[in-house]
């Protein structure tokens, strides 16, 4: 029988509080309601994953994708309960608390995705400890939501917490020679005593990541390659038709070489992919479709399509829930094991968004644009952190300057980021509403509330 291991209590919340008469619900399924219920989490609904779905194609917002994975997670946990019972026991895995995580892994995604991350992040330079979405989606459960006026942030449990730190260290900590690593942080400086909470670390880090946030991570690694791909099928951008191998020279043998091509030369940026050769780019890539995908032509959304395109999409999904299994060390540690191949399938899909959509040239005006937006905003709101009063700003933001100016003076990082926490809060349609008026190209009324 497996060593039983000490393990902190993971319900604990850093503030108690009284639960009311009646409330039945275990402590992680309170952290899943508490999320589910944020206007943090309904924001989600207003950020794009990919691309945005008013062009008239119905693709996955955050808000959708985040459910997902929620659901993905919370299949995980059941998976190691039913084939590793004792270990998960061991490590107190509790199924709502990993789906709790998955719900807020992506609170922190700003509007525009990637560009406007990295945008923030220059904005924000080393002095305000940058901009990462990661480390925004702790500080947001952390510090910036709102459920009482007892405490910061939603209170959560120290599991959704842990399941939340994909990378657990902090900006100040983070492992600066790793080309990969360097440029992700789970944290700010600013969330130190939170995530100490989590993690017992009291340095900030970095510490093991914990097996909430290894599981949390796979299902949201499997999520965006599947239905993302599917997605994008269906709009006639991924021509998965055509990638298939042909066993003959022609059209299809030849987008199926410019594809492998790409991801060929991207495999030193990619840590699964670095090691492969090209026989094994190829066979790893047929595998998957060869054995999955089975429709032979450009999605027209007939009944044998819809039937085969959900097939395999559930297969997958399948296949990757099915990948994971827990596993005791010598030295008696447990932990999350990934079956590798799997890795390289989930890093192949996820190049076909890149390849297709990602970097398109018919993103690229789409995305200047955006790039000019985010740093307009950026201009325009520290330009009236130097005003007094600030009439720009909403009230919250209004009185979280007041108080920095009264209690540090002119502190430029603490103003940098309450301004970038104002932009990464927005929707994209509140980003775009709010350029418009404050450029004049939408009027509106005096009346509308945009940021409120």
């Amino acid at each position: 029988m497996p060593a039983q291991l000490a393990v902190p209590s993971s319900s604990d919340r850093m503030t108690q509080e009284e639960v009311p008469d009646g409330d039945d619900r275990s402590e992680f399924e309170r952290d899943r309601d508490i999320i589910l219920y944020s206007s943090a989490f309904k924001r989600l609904s207003g950020i794009t994953q990919v691309v945005s779905a008013h062009i008239g194609h119905v693709f996955h917002n955050r808000l959708t994708h985040s459910l997902q994975v929620a659901q993905v997670g919370r299949s995980l946990v059941q998976k190691m309960k039913i084939r590793h019972l004792e270990l998960a026991q061991a490590l107190g895995l509790d199924a709502c608390a990993v789906e709790a995580g998955c719900l807020a892994h992506d609170l922190g995604h700003p509007p525009f995705g990637h560009i406007a991350e990295e945008g923030l992040n220059r904005l924000a330079g080393e002095g305000a400890e940058g901009f990462e979405g990661n480390a925004q989606s702790f500080r947001i459960v952390s510090e910036l939501a709102f459920r009482s006026n007892l405490f910061n942030g939603l209170n959560l449990t120290r599991a959704t917490l842990r399941a939340i730190l994909k990378y657990p260290w902090t900006y100040a900590t983070r492992p600066v020679h790793d080309p990969v690593k360097r440029n992700k942080w789970g944290a700010y400086t600013s969330e130190l005593r939170p995530f100490e909470f989590a993690t017992g670390n009291a340095e900030g880090g970095p510490t093991v990541r914990s097996a909430e946030a290894e599981l949390m991570d796979w299902a949201d690694d499997l999520t965006y390659a599947v239905h993302d791909v599917e997605d994008f099928y269906r709009a006639a951008v991924i021509p998965l038709h055509r990638l298939r191998p042909s066993g003959k020279s022609g059209t299809q043998e030849v987008e199926r070489e410019r594809f492998l091509q790409y991801v060929w030369h991207r495999r030193e940026k990619i840590p699964e992919l670095k090691d492969i050769t090209q026989d094994g780019l190829d066979r790893t890539f047929g595998d998957v479709l060869l054995s999955f995908f089975t429709i032979d032509t450009a999605y027209e959304g007939t009944r044998d399509q819809r039937a085969r395109l959900r097939l395999f999409t559930s297969n997958l999904v399948g296949r990757y829930i099915n990948g994971l299994k827990l596993k005791q060390l010598d030295d008696g540690e447990i932990v999350v094991d990934i079956d590798p191949g799997l890795k390289l399938e989930i890093a192949i899909l996820k190049q076909l968004t890149w390849f297709y959509v990602i970097e398109a040239s018919s993103l690229a005006v789409q995305q200047h644009a955006q790039k000019q937006l985010i740093r307009y905003l950026y201009k325009v709101f520290m330009q009236e952190t130097k005003k007094s009063p600030s009439k720009l700003l909403p009230p919250y933001y209004r009185e979280r300057l007041s108080e920095v100016l009264q209690n540090d003076g002119v502190s430029e990082p603490r103003v940098k980021r309450i301004v970038i926490d104002l932009i990464a809060g927005m929707t994209e349609a509140q980003a775009i509403a709010v350029y418009q008026r404050l450029n004049g190209i939408v009027i509106g009324s005096a009346l509308d509330n945009i940021l409120v």
